[in-house]
């Protein structure tokens, strides 16, 4: 029977090293160490066992909090090994056991949220230097591999029986569409014919074959392996360069009050109307003074503005897309003081280069991506007392539209919307484009009218103009315009909403992670729900119970 999300004990995303079931992180010198250690009875949920090293939501959810804190808490590291302790056996991927018993929203917001770790894995290799090297020391399958590929190089053990195998077609009727897939091709250029072989084989790829074959960086006899992975692991964090001396920042638990309808951070607020069925999430300006050179920012550590807000907001989203289900439109609101905005952004692009600085921007790049593929309908409220600006003004962008409250006989009280520099280039959308060039195709025109308000408080009217928003009711019909807007959208399918949102957010330019994403949400969606995969006789459903799956032989 598939877990019901709506009944079950809700997932709390907040973890720490001294609470990790799975996960043991090392460090020595400039290379870190994740093992993977998975505890067979240390499931989210009951039901299964996490045998072989495969892997639920519980397993990425220390991986994702793991990485944070070699990014924060070890500067001096520069690559990481991520391996297993496990006996010939890297990773067997997601526990299948798992998935057989979960619900069709578990499934999808579980493989949703995974890709977006290894998305991270990729994102601090591109931007911060933090190199990755898996170094699969036994059979590594399906998602096992799908983690080996989110690193910059992989290491098999050549000992002849240690394969890669993406085996999800034929063993389970889906697809291993969390990005095994998509990096197999986009990534690592397997050629396509030999993709097909390597996605329909259940036994995998091993040994010279799989360097042959592009699957892999190199193989090292088991005498061999850990000096050739130690080795590469030096050589990778020859190319990176951050620092050997700093000193880390600590990443203190997030606080929040919670109540049956919200959620209260120090900078963020939730606010949930079950029978509108919206969420209405505010984020608070910074208040009082903020540092003013790099060692003031190093000596706040993580309660930095920009920091402990964009974690806050990402355990926000996190909570929200995991346990409010039925909550389909989030309504984005901020409050507070527009300068101070603008003051921060202005210390984030003054030492842009400084290691702890450079990880907030990526905590804040991370943070706004996740919005951008959360699979809710996405309203910014620009009215009264509103801080849109700088990086707050991404809110905005990211919104599939944007309402501002028109007061042009009180200029006192109108809200205003502040482009930052921030919106040209510091927190590009999964698919490399600021969200204004989204906005635009690229236009030269629009981006250069947007570009050249920089730092000016634009009204209503003058935001319309530039384009910048959705449309601009006065206080008269404020209230029945977006009364009306909420009402038919609650009206609407969910299903036809998410596809609507996902094609219209990455509508110009697409890349490797795009379509991850869109296979992700378009084919593997459509996979899980088939009778193929999920019927009573469908392979995910028969997977070792020693039954052969029952397959409806139409193409469709």
């Amino acid at each position: 029977m598939a877990t019901d999300t709506t009944t079950a004990p809700r997932v709390d995303y907040r973890t720490d090293p001294s609470r990790y079931r799975h996960w043991k992180l090392s460090t020595e010198g400039a290379v870190a160490r994740l093992t993977l250690d998975i505890a067979e009875d240390g499931g989210i949920r009951p039901g299964y066992k996490l045998k072989l090293n495969s892997y639920d939501l519980g397993v990425d959810v220390e991986l994702a909090d793991a990485l944070n804190r070699i990014r924060f808490e070890q500067p001096q590291v520069r690559s990481v090994i991520v391996t297993s302790a496990k006996e010939r056996i890297f990773c067997s991927g997601a526990n299948i056991f798992m998935l057989g018993l979960s619900s069709h929203a578990w499934k999808v917001n579980f493989c949703k949220f995974t890709n977006e770790t290894r998305n991270g894995i990729e994102d601090s290799s591109q931007h911060s230097g933090l190199k990755f090297i898996a170094a699969v020391n036994g059979a590594c399958a399906g998602g096992g591999y799908e983690l080996a590929l989110a690193c910059d190089e992989i290491v098999l053990v050549d000992d002849r029986s240690s394969s890669v195998s993406l085996p999800e077609v034929p063993l389970l009727g889906v697809l291993p569409g969390t990005g095994g897939l998509t990096r197999v091709t986009d990534k690592r250029h397997v050629r396509h014919d030999l993709a097909d072989i390597f996605c329909t084989s259940v036994e995998g790829v091993r040994g010279q074959r799989a360097v042959d074959w592009r699957l892999v960086d190199a193989i090292a006899k088991p005498a061999q392996f850990a000096a050739s992975v130690q080795e590469r692991a030096a050589q990778l964090a020859e190319q990176s360069d951050r620092p050997a001396g700093a000193q880390g920042v600590a990443l203190a638990r997030i606080e929040r009050d919670e109540t049956a309808d919200g959620l209260r951070y120090e900078h963020v607020a939730v606010e949930i109307d079950r029978a509108k069925r919206t969420a209405t999430i505010t984020v608070q300006a910074p208040q009082g003074a903020q540092p003013a050179d790099v060692a003031a920012i190093e000596a706040a550590g993580a309660a930095w503005w920009p920091l402990a807000m964009a974690r806050q907001l990402d355990d926000a989203i996190l909570h929200l897309r995991t346990n409010e289900l039925d909550i389909g439109t989030w309504l984005l609101k901020t409050r507070g003081d527009a300068a101070a905005v603008l003051a921060v952004d202005a210390q984030l692009l003054a030492h842009r280069n400084h290691w702890f600085v450079r990880e907030t921007t990526g905590m804040l790049r991370r943070t706004l991506a996740r919005l951008d593929v959360s699979s809710r309908s996405l309203f910014a409220l620009i009215d009264e007392g509103s801080c849109f600006a700088g990086t707050l003004a991404e809110l905005a962008f990211a919104a599939d539209r944007a309402y501002m409250l028109a007061l042009p006989d009180d200029t006192a009280r109108a809200p205003a919307l502040t482009v930052g520099d921030a919106s040209f280039g510091s927190y590009p959308l999964v698919n490399g484009q600021t969200r204004l060039a989204r906005r635009f195709y690229d236009e030269a025109g629009p981006l250069d009218a947007a570009r050249g308000a920089i730092g000016q408080a634009i009204d209503a009217d003058a935001a319309v103009k530039l384009g910048l928003v959705t449309a601009a009711p006065d206080d008269i019909d404020w209230d029945d315009e977006i009364r009306i807007a909420l009402e038919e959208r609650a009206a609407m399918s969910p299903d036809a909403l998410t596809g609507l949102e996902a094609n219209l957010r990455f509508a110009s330019r697409e890349n490797m992670l795009t379509r991850i994403f869109g296979r992700l949400t378009a084919w593997q969606n459509w996979i899980f729900q088939r009778p193929n995969a999920v019927g009573d006789k469908g392979a995910l459903k028969v997977y070792g119970k020693g039954e052969k799956a029952a397959f409806d032989l139409n193409r469709v």
